[in-house]
């Protein structure tokens, strides 16, 4: 059923690629890398507007994919898509949703598992649109630049391009992410330093004493 639906969408070209892209981020469980492949093949000197065309369309389907998932939760992914796939995704997105989100875009694992989850367990969506426009660049050019610099010989590499990616991705993502809690710790403690500085002091100031008060109006006197 599914497949007869991509092959639909492939007698649409670019419009069918848009389509599909758009569905990939919100429920649709076969992946639009797939139909941009077989795009591609046909008229690999396209390959870099196709990517271009799929990648416009899942940045506008993952607010949809977002808030479907927070209106009726993981729940829904379990009628369309593996049960492994889902719990693998849950277990990397509670131990870190944003580093999930930009591992899960190299992953075999379904990006619209990413974008229903962050709505389910009330990610942001801002952030999650951003790091989606990271990943998904990556994963949808990546292509596209294989088949326009190699034509129809990159069909051959684009097998293994989600493996060669997230190999290489996955230590910068982590070094990226170290480098900015890094920060936001030093900020924390710059900021808890300054609020301590400015804070009045409690230690209250020192009063006549009453003899040397009358000592020196007598004297004034």
């Amino acid at each position: 059923m599914f497949q007869a639906i991509v092959d639909f969408l492939e007698d649409y070209g670019p419009w069918g690629l848009f389509a599909h892209s758009f569905l990939d981020a919100v429920i649709f469980p076969i992946p639009a890398f797939f139909l941009q492949v077989s795009l591609s093949i046909v008229n690999p000197t396209t390959a870099l507007w196709l990517a271009t065309v799929g990648y416009i369309a899942c940045l506008l389907g993952t607010p949809v994919g977002y808030y479907l998932g927070k209106l009726m939760g993981k729940s829904v992914l379990y009628r369309f898509l593996k049960a492994e796939w889902i719990d693998a995704a849950t277990t990397r997105f509670q131990k870190s949703g944003e580093s999930a989100i930009l591992i899960g875009s190299f992953t075999p694992i379904p990006f619209k598992v990413f974008t229903i989850l962050s709505g389910a367990l009330n990610f942001p969506l801002w952030r999650l649109i951003g790091y989606a426009a990271i990943g998904r660049a990556v994963k949808f050019y990546a292509v596209g630049a294989l088949f326009y610099f190699y034509g129809r010989a990159a069909e051959s590499m684009v097998k293994d391009v989600s493996l060669y990616i997230f190999l290489g991705s996955v230590p910068l993502i982590a070094a990226f992410l170290i480098i900015r809690a890094r920060l936001r710790k030093k900020k924390k403690a710059t900021e808890a330093a300054e609020a301590a500085s400015n804070e009045p002091s409690s230690i209250p100031s020192p009063q006549p004493h009453p003899e040397s008060a009358e000592l020196k109006s007598d004297l004034q006197a």
